[in-house]
């Protein structure tokens, strides 16, 4: 809960502060592709990308959370492990968002997410 509104917080100071860089508040697939990017020894490509990726994707996770509370059904359903680090959830977003850039760079990055995460962590039932 604590770590959820740290990232929270995190993700509106970095609206507020570079709201060209986030066209209003939308992130596209490209751009955060471009955000989770690291090189081979895991350092960040671009200053502040990790936050700034870790916090979208657990934005994406808390909303698929809070949906399937409600007793709505997504369409696209995923179980995370609660011992699934963001650093791994990461590298699955940015494996699957890389493999299929041509289809998400255009778009509203939160369906690639969710389909990212949706082949990494089905849920079995």
């Amino acid at each position: 809960m604590i770590l959820g509104k740290f990232f929270l917080i995190l993700s509106l100071m970095f609206v507020i502060m570079f709201p060209s860089l986030t066209n209003a508040a939308r992130f596209s697939g490209e751009y955060l592709l471009h955000m989770c990017g690291v090189d081979e020894d895991g350092k960040e490509l671009v200053e502040g990308g990790r936050l700034a990726c870790q916090a979208y994707i657990a934005g994406v996770l808390d909303y698929h959370n809070f949906i399937q509370s409600m007793d709505t059904s997504p369409n696209v359903k995923f179980c995370v492990p609660e011992n699934i680090s963001m650093n791994e959830l990461q590298l699955h977003v940015y494996s699957y968002l890389y493999k299929n850039r041509r289809e998400h760079s255009k778009f509203v990055a939160s369906p690639g997410v969710a389909l990212a995460l949706f082949l990494s962590f089905p849920c079995n039932e």
